[in-house]
């Protein structure tokens, strides 16, 4: 079975091909840079580039993997959780293209696409395990069982970690997206003794909550001017207070559930500092832990791809019903 995955849940352009027995053939990706002038995404013209984007980018996916749309088997694409515009351009070309061609197609839930994603690498983790995916959209724990059995365990009660990456690097003036500008700025830092709050670490449960901290670094913003070096030393504390948050609810989560395998999925999975404090806690937990290469641990039609493959050589398939969820809870899904 070969299944066209289709990712535009947000500001990236994803697609790739995966073979039920070859594993992943290809994958192609358009990144919208245009949003950094607006300090975040602008729905709207995120919905018009994936116009412009998507079909070119599956004829040059088709044509670099030696492909013909006569070859495919199924076109998987995401159905939400997302902008609803973005959703509905993939959605419309992937129900169309599989009506003209007679192949099923099926909307896939984005944060299960996540989940997976380190299937896709040469050492994948067995099912059950434990999984943290941190994104700039979601924050949660989940007990994976198998696919389209989670369980879960604990997510943020208000803005995502990767949100606050976002929010608190427009504060220090870092720029978008502020992930990976608050990296970078923190490899310059020190630590000053400033300790900004890890939320919801004082007491039981598995919950996150990351708004007070973008509160608490703004009141220490104002204490001194942001000169280059003080921006530095506060992405310090802001890291290393999210990362540390992170840590310590995995350390619960593993203990709550005695899993073996820890998975590390979304964007916020690629920052280095989480990994080098993860790989740690994991050698000293004598657990093993699971990354997805840095590619995709952003959005990408790869992990799309692999999802839909599972799930249509299972037999599901969409029905004559068409629409997207912006909102889907990923509870709701279960086992083909």
């Amino acid at each position: 079975m070969l299944v066209l995955g289709i990712e535009t849940s947000c500001d990236d352009t994803g697609v790739a091909l995966c073979d039920r027995d070859r594993g992943l053939r290809g994958h192609a990706l358009f990144s919208q840079l245009g949003h950094a002038a607006f300090g975040g995404v602008v729905p709207e013209l995120a919905s018009r580039d994936h116009i412009q984007k998507l079909l070119p980018l599956i004829d040059s996916l088709l044509h670099e993997c030696g492909v013909d749309l006569s070859h495919l088997d199924g076109i998987a694409y995401t159905a939400g959780p997302g902008l609803a515009g973005a959703l509905l351009v993939g959605a419309a070309l992937a129900r169309s293209l599989a009506f003209a061609l007679d192949i099923p197609a099926l909307g896939i839930h984005h944060l299960e696409g996540h989940l997976l994603a380190p299937r896709l690498e040469a050492d994948p983790p067995d099912f059950p395990f434990l999984a943290l995916l941190v994104s700039g959209g979601h924050t949660l724990l989940a007990d994976v069982q198998g696919l389209g059995a989670y369980t879960i365990l604990g997510e943020s009660r208000d803005d995502a970690a990767g949100e606050a990456f976002d929010k608190s690097a427009q504060v220090l003036g870092l720029g978008y997206p502020g992930g990976p500008a608050i990296s970078a700025a923190a490899r310059h830092g020190s630590d000053t003794g400033l300790r900004l709050p890890r939320p919801l670490t004082d007491r039981p449960g598995l919950e996150f909550s990351f708004s007070g901290l973008k509160t608490a670094l703004v009141l220490a913003a104002r204490e001194h001017p942001l000169d280059e070096q003080r921006r530095a030393d506060l992405a310090f504390a802001l890291q290393d207070a999210i990362v540390d948050t992170l840590a310590l609810k995995c350390r619960r989560a593993l203990a709550a559930t005695g899993h073996q395998r820890l998975v590390i999925a979304g964007g916020v999975g690629a920052n280095q500092h989480l990994r080098e404090r993860l790989t740690a806690d994991a050698r000293e937990l004598g657990i093993r832990l699971y990354y997805p290469r840095p590619a995709f641990c952003t959005d990408n039609g790869a992990m799309i791809a692999y999802a839909g493959c599972l799930r249509l050589a299972a037999g599901q398939k969409d029905t004559g019903t068409f629409g997207v969820r912006p909102r889907w809870p990923l509870n709701e899904l279960s086992p083909p």
